[in-house]
């Protein structure tokens, strides 16, 4: 090992106080069993820790997207000025645009880590999962269960609808853009509003199973609120599912699996029938897609939790102390 990484490790050691307690689950991990810690502290760090989550990203989100713009718009040789390139880009009419805001959005992945080891003094690690770890195995089985379930109950909805093939004139820079860049922003809202955000609210009020799942929808919700009644139960029903999904499985990979098939959906027709900007900017969900896409979630519900149970996978943490620092 390097003296770098001694150093790192060593430094890593000092901020990481806490490690979960044995057999809790999934919200359970950020609860603390010291008792020299008193309990309007821990709510404060609950609430305090989730606004400060948001406050970061709102303003770190929008740094890292006009960056990325702007790399691009200096790559792209079009002429033009800066400002009209990105108005175009902003809503999707450029893949550049998407690539922006998607990289915007995963700055929601190191924010989560930070605000777990810096706020709460907790390892990363028990983000992912009760393992800790990420189950990269049970992650790629179960985006594959989303494929078939979720996508056949999206492909059965589109039965009776005219179906328009006119691709973007750019449609092979957003397949690359969606491929690469949709995974990685559906990953980052899963981390934030299903990882840290779930713990974090159901910190505050211990005894209520659901209230970090059902807190951590409705802020989710509220932030896809598009003025659409349907597309806003949309979001909150896809809240509690991916949430009931975390407490059942014991990690975030389902979640993560069914938003990112979700998105890949969504925005892949949206760049093949040439509706990529009226997609991204006319947020509004017919109540017969919502049902079709509530029986979708529903049945990838089902299969996640069946083949979590035949992977044997952990739905709390070890039933021993997993050995990191003594709490304090």
């Amino acid at each position: 090992m390097s003296e770098l990484a001694k150093v790192f490790r060593a430094r890593f050691s000092t901020l990481v106080k806490h490690e979960p307690l044995p057999g809790v689950t999934y919200p359970e991990v950020l609860m603390v069993d010291a008792p020299l810690v008193a309990r309007w502290r821990t709510i404060s760090l609950g609430i305090g820790g989730g606004m400060l989550g948001l406050i970061t990203y709102f303003m770190a989100a929008p740094l890292v997207a006009w960056a990325v713009l702007t790399l691009f718009w200096s790559l792209s040789g079009t002429g033009g000025d800066l400002a009209s390139y990105g108005d175009a880009a902003k809503n999707f009419a450029l893949p550049s645009g998407m690539v922006a805001t998607h990289l915007g959005l995963a700055t929601l992945i190191p924010i989560s880590m930070a605000l777990v080891l810096f706020i709460h003094r907790f390892s990363p690690r028990w983000l992912h999962s009760v393992q800790p770890g990420f189950r990269w195995r049970y992650a790629f089985i179960a985006t594959g269960a989303a494929l078939v379930i979720f996508g056949g109950a999206w492909f059965l909805s589109q039965i009776g609808q005219p179906w328009v093939v006119h691709p973007e004139p750019a449609f092979w820079w957003y397949v690359i853009a969606i491929v690469l860049t949709s995974p990685l922003q559906a990953a980052a809202e899963e981390y934030f509003f299903r990882g840290y955000l779930l713990q974090a609210i159901h910190s505050t009020a211990p005894n209520s199973p659901w209230f970090g799942v059902v807190g951590s929808a409705a802020i989710f919700a509220l932030l896809h609120n598009s003025g659409d009644v349907a597309a806003f139960i949309y979001a909150f029903a896809f809240g509690i599912l991916a949430g009931w999904l975390v407490t059942r499985t014991g990690g975030l990979e389902a979640g993560i699996a069914i938003h990112v098939v979700n998105n890949l959906l969504t925005f892949g027709y949206a760049a093949l029938s040439g509706t990529m900007v009226a997609t991204y900017t006319n947020r509004v969900t017919s109540w017969v897609a919502l049902v079709w896409a509530l029986v979708g979630f529903g049945l990838f519900a089902l299969a996640a939790i069946w083949l979590a149970r035949r992977m044997n996978l952990a739905t709390t943490t070890p039933g021993v102390r997993f050995g990191g620092p003594a709490e304090v």
